[in-house]
Parts: structure tokens; sequence; C-alpha cells
């Protein structure tokens, strides 16, 4: 990952942080060149730094939109329903 894709992850997770609630999806898909593997790890690099800094929201807000992001990526494993 080249320094300049990562200041592009941080720059789209910044704007994550401070969209209002419900318009994630819309920052998400005007960024849809920058969703990828490395932007799961990207926020999920943040949330930890934001776990250690003592913001517990913004890192559960990141794990959240990371683990959907991943999902929809198919990069989520799928655990299969047990019947």
């Amino acid at each position: 990952m080249t320094e300049e894709r990562q200041s592009q992850y941080l720059r789209l997770i910044e704007q994550l942080m401070r969209c209002p609630n419900g318009q994630e999806p819309e920052v998400l898909d005007a960024n849809a060149d920058l969703l990828d593997a490395g932007l799961v790890q990207t926020m999920m690099q943040v949330a930890t730094m934001f776990a250690h800094e003592n913001n517990p929201d913004g890192a559960k807000f990141l794990i959240h939109v990371a683990r959907e992001l991943a999902k929809q990526l198919g990069l989520y494993p799928q655990t299969p329903v047990q019947e």
C-alpha cells in the first residue's frame, strides 16, 4: 500500500467520522475506488488507536463500518448457520 493510498484511506475515514448519522453509505459510494481490503485494514488500525485513546464510540463505529464493508467485499468469513 502506497503512502498516497494510505492518506486517501485516512481522509475517507475522517469523512465517515464527521458525516451525519445515516449518510455513511453515500460517503462510501462517493469513494467507491477506495473500497477494498486495505481500507478495511486501515479502519481496524484506526479503531484500535481510538480504543487506546479512550474513544470507545469512535472505535465501535469504525469496527461496525469495517465489518459491514468486509461483508460486502466478500472478505468477512461467513459462518454456517447451525440447524
